[in-house]
């Protein structure tokens, strides 16, 4: 625990790790509270006919049913659980049982298609799958023959011929259990990298991931838990963003989450769940902050009484900082992460960390540099590699059955990120792009993420993306991908504009030299742009 109110050389002064040599993630998370005060509020749960709050105790019962129904099917300690399931009460429930069973719970995401569903399932071995009945339909198209390891699949909408209807088979079940008494480095949780670089890899962790990610979760958002803290991201519980940045650190420190399945994010619906359901804490990824630009002074609309607004997943930039600022008053805390190591840089405006284009710095417990290929820092403004060394509890164990992709995750005792990044003079890390995102153009490396900050702050940019296109005199060109605002009409007479805009405020090297105006930009689950399909089209 950070405590609070300190600046930052303080709260890296005194920050020491405390990690059990036994501790079980569900346990921590739920029945600890329940004890402590059974009716305290956990989950928030929107539905079309009002809220509905599930009380820690509640939460309890449910999961301890759900052990019974997994053990009374012969899933063990050991074993992969899928959870193919929305933001959801159910899939709350399913990783406090399968943590407190022993087994690991797998996550995947609701917009994974057929193939990646049935790469992660047979890599993974998953002995059953907990899902609802779209993910249903995905499952019988991959079909049973090309699933040999999964032994049972329960839905949350009911029994659908040989699939268990999950409710009733928890209803013929008792409330206690005995938890198994599980290591800190025992594995809990697996979760597949985007797959950006080869196939996805399964990122195996263990239940002291939990207690490695509560100093990454106070920092941006100011010292949680304060009075009236109630915390909501738009973020698929399926990605790390929006399981260990939100709802398991959320729950532990007894600040109770709202729950929405939205199938599209929405600027006006997402603004109204924040007046509706008195969310003061939330984690936006920085794609939908700039999406709800859209809404013009958006206090005269909804009742806003946001306490922080934090932000990751992708570079920030500086415009959309500032727009924070103006449209509601609050600094957005950037943080850095990835599924490996998550939550290792950050800014928080309330110690004094904080600065417009800047991730922030080293969240304290961890130790993180920007190095070369060789494993020595660089110097100040040098590019290099986003770093962090080991021993550390918020780091994984492993990725599943892939012993070289794991041994060659690190140099020495660093583990590497694959991101490009700078170090001021203050300590402040710059992010530059993914290895493979950074544009070589007439002997320059250029990071997108800039060009793409200053695509915003043309008038007529809603959100743009900045790829590298094979060039024969220059290696590469920039080209560029410009959703417009409302009212805006695709021409090279605004082509030519916005080239001309970047040119002037960045450098004659950095400017898109071709522009596609599209009506969409290819996003991931966890809202990051698919660069690689950008270029693709470039």
């Amino acid at each position: 625990m950070l405590g609070s109110g300190a600046d930052y050389e303080t709260l890296k002064r005194r920050f020491r790790w405390s990690v059990p040599a036994r501790f079980n993630m569900g346990v921590a998370i739920c029945d600890d509270w329940a004890r402590r005060e059974p009716a305290r509020p956990a989950l928030v749960e929107w539905t079309p006919t009002g809220l509905v709050i599930h009380s820690y105790e509640q939460l309890r019962q449910a999961s301890n049913r759900l052990v019974h129904v997994l053990a009374r099917q012969g899933i063990g300690p050991g074993d992969r659980v899928a959870l193919l399931l929305p933001q959801s009460p159910e899939t709350l429930i399913a990783h406090l049982a399968i943590y407190k069973l022993g087994a690991i719970a797998m996550p995947l995401a609701a917009l994974f298609g057929r193939d990646a569903l049935e790469y992660r399932l047979t890599n993974s071995g998953a002995a059953a799958v907990i899902t609802e009945a779209r993910g249903l339909t995905k499952l019988r198209e991959i079909g049973a023959p090309n699933l040999p390891d999964l032994r049972v699949i329960w839905s949350i909408d009911g029994a659908d011929g040989s699939v268990r209807d999950l409710h009733a088979d928890m209803g013929r079940e008792p409330i206690e259990i005995a938890a198994r008494d599980t290591g800190a480095d025992e594995p809990a949780l697996m979760i597949y990298t985007s797959g950006t670089t080869g196939l996805a890899k399964g990122a195996l962790h263990g239940h002291r991931v939990l207690l490695g990610h509560i100093p990454g979760v106070q920092f941006p958002h100011e010292f949680l838990p304060q009075p009236r803290d109630r915390m909501w991201t738009p973020a698929d519980w399926a990605w790390a963003g929006g399981l260990l940045n939100v709802l398991l650190p959320s729950l532990y420190l007894g600040v109770a989450v709202v729950c929405r399945r939205f199938e599209r994010f929405d600027p006006d619906a997402a603004l109204a769940l924040i007046d509706e359901a008195e969310i003061r804490n939330v984690f936006i990824p920085p794609t939908a902050l700039r999406m709800l630009r859209v809404i013009e002074e958006p206090h005269k609309k909804f009742k806003l009484d946001l306490r922080t607004l934090a932000s990751g997943g992708e570079s920030l930039g500086a415009e959309i900082y500032d727009w924070g600022l103006r449209a509601f008053g609050l600094t957005i805390n950037e943080f850095y992460g990835q599924t490996e190591c998550n939550l290792v840089l950050a800014s928080c405006a309330a110690s004094g960390v904080s600065r417009a284009g800047a991730i922030g710095k080293a969240v304290p417990g961890h130790d993180v540099a920007v190095i070369r290929d060789d494993g020595t820092p660089c110097e100040i403004d040098e590019m290099g590699q986003v770093a962090v060394s080991r021993p550390n509890p918020v780091m994984f164990l492993e990725y599943w059955k892939r012993p070289d992709a794991t041994r060659d995750k690190f140099i020495g005792d660093w583990m590497t990120t694959g991101d490009l990044a700078r170090q001021d003079a203050d300590g402040y890390v710059h992010f530059i792009g993914r290895d493979d995102d950074v544009i070589t153009s007439s002997g320059y490396r250029i990071g997108p993420g800039e060009i793409e900050d200053c695509l915003l702050r043309h008038p007529a940019v809603q959100m743009g993306a900045a790829v590298g296109k094979p060039d024969a005199l220059r290696t590469e060109i920039v080209k560029a991908f410009v959703v417009l605002k409302d009212g805006f009409s695709p021409s090279e007479a605004l082509a030519d504009e916005i080239r001309a805009f970047v040119r002037a405020r960045l450098s004659a090297h950095e400017y898109p030299r071709e522009i596609a105006f599209v009506g969409e930009l290819p996003l991931t689950t966890s809202g990051k742009v698919i660069r690689r399909l950008l270029r693709d089209q470039a």
